[in-house]
C-alpha cells in the first residue's frame, strides 16, 4: 500500500541579526553608592528604579542607598523577600513579581539587585522576565557576590529537586562592588567569597592561586587594600571565561569545578550548608576525583586543600550527608546528560582541559570513592 501523499508545505528561513556586543562595567572601591547615584543621574536607564533585596541587606544598607539616590533626584522603591537560600524560589519571584505590578513598574524601569547571590540570582530573574526585559545593576553586598554571583549574567530559582534549574542569562548594565559593606558579613559569609575566588585560581588563574597564598592573612583580617585586590583579580578570571563563552555552549563550564559535588551537598543538606562551604568541600572532592583520574598531580591537589584550610574553609564532606544522596543528587545537575552528571576537573593550578569539551563523565563508584577519602571524622556540625 503506498503511503499516504504528505500536504504541500513550504520552508524559509528566517535570518536575524546578532546580537550586539555587550559591555558590563564593573566598579570595585569604597562608598560607592553615591556613584552610582551620579552615574544614573548622568546616563538614566529608566524613569523609575526598584531596589529589590532581602530585608536583612535591606536594613543594612537600604536607606544609605536610598538616600543617596535621593540626593540625585532619583526616584526608587524598595521590594524586600525574607533573607536567604529558602527564598530563592518560584514563589518569591512571583511575590516580587505582583509588588512591581502594584507598583506601577513598566518598560520604563529598571532594577538594582542590593544583596548577595540570592538576592542577585532573584532580582536578575524578575529583571530578565519583567515585560520580557528590563535593565538591570547589580550591588553586591557579599564577598561570593561580587566575584561570582553579579557577573556573567546567570539568573535563576531553585526547585525543591535541585539548584538554579530556572532561569535565564540576562547581563547587567553595570556591577558596584562597594568593599565597605562587607564590614557588616559574619566571618563564615565572608569566607564563603574567599572560596569563589580559590576556584579562580585553580581553574584560570595561577598566579592568582600563588598571591592568595602569599596573602592569606591580609585577605582574612579584611585588609582593604588587599579585599579591593583579591575582588578585581576574581571577577577578571570570571569576566574573562564568560567573555569566551556567555551561554555556557563549551568553556564557561570550567567556572563549574567544585560545583558538580558543592550543589549536590548543598540540595542534600537542605541548604543549610552555605554555598561558599559546599564548594570549598566540593573542589575537595574534585580535586581527588582529578587525582584519581589522571589529570591532576597529588601535590597540586594537596595545594588545593592546604589553602581552603588556611581560609578556615571545610574540605571534608560532612558525616550526616550519606554518599548515595550526595550522588543521586548529582544526576539532577545542569550539567548531567542522560542521567550521568559530568565533571570539570583541573589537570593542573590553573588550567583546565584544553577546548570546548571541559567536563568529563566521571563513573558513580570513582565519585564514591572520592567522597570516601573525603569524608569528615568531625563531630562538630558544619551547618
Amino acid at each position: 500500500m503506498a503511503p499516504a501523499p504528505r500536504p504541500p508545505s513550504k520552508r524559509f528561513d528566517l535570518k536575524l541579526r546578532a546580537a550586539p556586543a555587550w559591555t558590563t562595567r564593573v566598579h570595585v572601591g569604597v562608598g560607592l553608592f553615591p556613584a552610582l547615584a551620579a552615574d544614573l543621574a548622568a546616563r538614566p536607564l529608566a524613569d523609575r528604579y526598584f531596589v529589590v533585596g532581602d530585608r536583612r541587606v535591606s536594613s543594612l544598607h537600604g536607606e544609605r542607598l536610598s538616600r543617596a539616590l535621593k540626593r540625585s533626584g532619583i526616584r526608587a522603591d524598595r521590594v524586600t523577600f525574607s533573607h536567604g537560600e529558602a527564598s530563592k524560589t518560584r514563589a518569591t519571584k512571583r511575590r516580587i513579581e505582583d509588588r512591581l505590578l502594584a507598583l506601577g513598574a513598566g518598560r520604563d524601569s529598571a532594577i538594582l539587585a542590593l544583596g548577595g547571590g540570592v538576592s542577585g540570582d532573584l532580582a536578575g530573574f524578575v529583571a530578565a522576565t519583567w515585560q520580557r526585559g528590563i535593565p538591570l545593576v547589580h550591588l553586591p553586598t557579599t564577598l561570593l557576590a561580587m566575584v561570582d554571583a553579579s557577573i556573567g549574567g546567570k539568573t535563576a530559582v531553585n526547585l525543591p529537586q535541585g539548584k538554579n534549574l530556572v532561569g535565564a542569562i540576562h547581563q547587567p548594565h553595570a556591577v558596584y562592588a562597594d568593599i565597605s559593606t562587607l564590614k557588616t558579613l559574619p566571618d563564615a559569609t565572608y569566607r564563603d567569597g574567599i572560596a569563589e575566588i580559590v576556584k579562580g585560581g585553580v581553574i584560570a588563574d595561577a598566579g592568582l592561586f600563588r598571591w592568595l597564598e602569599a596573602n592569606a592573612k591580609g585577605l582574612l583580617a579584611r585588609r582593604r587594600a588587599v579585599v579591593v585586590e583579591a575582588v578585581e583579580r576574581g571577577v577578571r578570571v570570571k569576566a574573562r571565561v564568560v567573555r569566551r563563552d556567555e551561554r555556557e555552549t563549551g568553556r564557561r563550564a570550567i567556572l563549574n569545578f567544585g560545583h558538580t559535588i558543592g550543589h549536590a551537598l548543598e540540595s542534600v543538606s537542605g541548604y543549610r550548608l552555605s554555598h561558599g562551604r559546599a564548594v570549598a568541600i566540593g573542589m575537595a572532592v574534585e580535586a581527588r576525583l582529578a587525582v584519581d583520574h589522571g589529570s591532576l598531580s597529588e601535590s597540586d591537589a594537596r595545594r588545593v586543600v592546604d589553602l581552603l584550610e588556611t581560609f578556615g574553609l571545610p574540605s571534608n564532606v560532612p558525616a550526616g550527608l550519606t554518599s548515595a544522596r550526595i550522588i543521586r543528587a548529582t544526576h539532577r545537575d545542569k550539567k548531567a546528560r542522560s542521567g550521568s552528571a559530568r565533571y570539570a576537573l583541573p589537570v593542573a593550578l590553573g588550567r583546565m582541559l584544553p577546548g570546548s569539551q571541559v567536563t568529563v563523565v566521571i563513573p558513580d563508584s570513582a565519585v564514591r570513592g572520592a567522597l570516601k577519602a573525603c569524608r569528615s571524622r568531625r563531630t562538630r556540625p558544619l551547618f
